[in-house]
């Protein structure tokens, strides 16, 4: 059962464009995303899927595997499906490629949900809330599970709605992190479906999944993942210890 890691690293991000090449103490974005991926203990091995030549030459230098792509994917998935369509491999984790605090135990958590779960096709990862101004915040994608940890759904709406709280953190919320593991098969399917409805509505693109009648199988951590996804994200970063 062979194990990749991809990292879909699209050059042209709209609200930070060449943002996986941002330097974090003089080493691209990128690179950080991919030294903590390849410490994973469930990866056979991590490929950088790119979209843009300056990444290639980036991924390049700093030693690792770069494959490069259409930069005319819709989606991370659909980049990762052009890397790994000619691959003999199970399972394949999609591994941001602007998260550089990643941590590998968080990946192997997601491959050994799908390797016990043999009727699963997709995992993912979810983070309890614990302030308020998540909860409300239609940037962070709340998700709710049923009592085996599939989800159930997800929206930036707060969901559960607590019709009898004062306040919207007197019940468990949970937050989803971009984070999947998927099976080659599904995922090769997975790719040509036609947008959702739901999906659509909210923007979305797991509610494909669910609007299709699969389930996605959920693992919880307690670890933050901190996004780049503006300029003033990186400033936070950069004020963080990271080697």
């Amino acid at each position: 059962m062979k194990t990749l890691g991809v990292i879909p690293a699209r050059f042209k991000s709209t609200r930070f464009p060449g943002k996986v090449l941002a330097l974090i103490n003089g080493k691209p974005m990128i690179e950080h995303v991919w030294r903590q991926a390849r410490q994973s203990r469930e990866l056979d091995d991590v490929i950088i899927a790119c979209d843009h030549a300056d990444v290639f030459k980036a991924a390049q230098d700093f030693g690792a595997k770069a494959v490069m792509t259409s930069p005319d994917h819709p989606s991370g998935s659909d980049r990762i499906a052009e890397v790994v369509g000619s691959l003999t491999c199970e399972i394949i984790v999609n591994i941001q490629g602007d998260e550089p605090f990643i941590q590998p135990q968080v990946i192997d958590g997601l491959v050994v949900a799908l390797k016990n779960d043999k009727s699963t096709s997709v995992a993912t990862v979810i983070k309890e809330i614990r302030s308020d101004d998540e909860i409300i915040n239609p940037n962070v994608v709340k998700v709710v599970v049923d009592k085996n940890h599939y989800a159930l759904y997800f929206s930036r709406s707060v969901i559960p709605y607590n019709r009898n709280a004062d306040r919207p953190s007197d019940l468990k919320y949970f937050k989803h992190l971009g984070l999947y593991a998927y099976r080659k098969d599904f995922l090769m399917a997975y790719k040509d479906w036609p947008k959702s409805m739901l999906e659509s509505t909210e923007q979305l693109e797991q509610l494909r999944i669910l609007e299709a009648g699969y389930k996605i199988k959920t693992i919880q951590t307690d670890s933050e993942s901190i996004a780049v996804d503006t300029p003033e994200d990186l400033d936070r970063i950069l004020k963080l210890k990271i080697r």
